[in-house]
């Protein structure tokens, strides 16, 4: 449980930072983005499997770079199901996002929630 919600917590950075620094790309608030990273954590868990499979050779044959448009597909399914709270202005812009989220998502969790973990583990 406390690994979801820190999971959310660092997707909503991520979302914040990138609506910070690019204005195709609109969060109205931080319960907006909130909202948008938990709708995007149950997209990943229902929807990116399904598509995955539907997509496999496209996949393979990009060596896995559809995955890229896979996640900026959910991402603007997420910008369309929370109205005029989200906004991408177009694809593209959805596909930056895609990669920068999953670069910051990386980040955060690597290299400030992981020791995090490791030191209550010491403890």
């Amino acid at each position: 449980m406390m690994s979801w919600l820190a999971s959310l917590l660092i997707n909503t950075i991520a979302l914040m930072v990138v609506a910070g620094y690019f204005d195709g790309f609109h969060i109205e608030n931080i319960s907006a983005a909130l909202l948008a990273s938990v709708l995007l954590s149950l997209f990943n868990v229902f929807l990116k499997p399904i598509l995955i499979l539907l997509t496999l050779p496209v996949t393979i044959f990009s060596l896995g770079l559809f995955l890229i448009v896979i996640n900026a597909a959910l991402l603007s399914l997420t910008a369309e199901l929370m109205g005029n709270s989200f906004n991408i202005d177009g694809f593209g812009m959805a596909l930056l996002a895609a990669v920068i989220i999953s670069l910051l998502n990386m980040f955060l969790t690597n290299f400030v929630l992981e020791p995090i973990k490791k030191r209550r583990k010491r403890k």
